[in-house]
């Protein structure tokens, strides 16, 4: 395992990698923690620091996510909502063919190991509310904001 810290305007993440895949990015990581870079986290801190700074939209760094079968079909789901945009839990309960499955997709979205590169915070409550986030509302607000102000460009 392999990882590195960035320094982000929503604070330090943690990048960690397998051999050759993105597991997970974590929020709030200590400054002083211990890092192992690698290419892999190398290439995803680039592709990190490129989307902070207004550069990139999409990330083709590969993933290695770690869950159950429908966590893995919500996280492609997430995939699909475009930069700029935001859906609701039910917008993709239905896109995966499962429209009664609102909860348990908002569940997995709530463990989605790589926020940002696969876009969890892009999803809010139906009546347009924000809704809950793993790094923080704020945190998600500011993305939100980041990628309206930047896709306008």
């Amino acid at each position: 395992m392999s990882n590195q810290l960035i320094n982000t305007p929503i604070g330090w993440l943690n990048v960690l990698a397998s051999a050759k895949a993105i597991t997970a990015i974590e929020f709030a990581a200590d400054p002083e923690l211990q890092q192992q870079p690698s290419e892999t986290t190398e290439q995803c801190c680039q592709q990190l620091t490129e989307y902070f700074n207004g550069q990139r939209e999409q990330f083709d760094v590969e993933l290695a996510m770690t869950g159950t079968a429908f966590q893995k079909t919500v996280w492609q789901a997430l995939n699909g909502i475009g930069y700029g945009d935001t859906c609701s839990y039910g917008d993709i309960a239905n896109d995966i063919g499962n429209p009664k499955a609102v909860r348990a997709v908002g569940a997995a979205n709530g463990k989605n190991p790589v926020p940002i590169i696969v876009p969890c915070h892009r999803v809010i409550g139906s009546s347009g509310k924000l809704t809950g986030y793993a790094g923080g509302l704020d945190i998600k607000v500011w993305l939100l904001e980041h990628e309206k102000q930047h896709f306008s460009e």
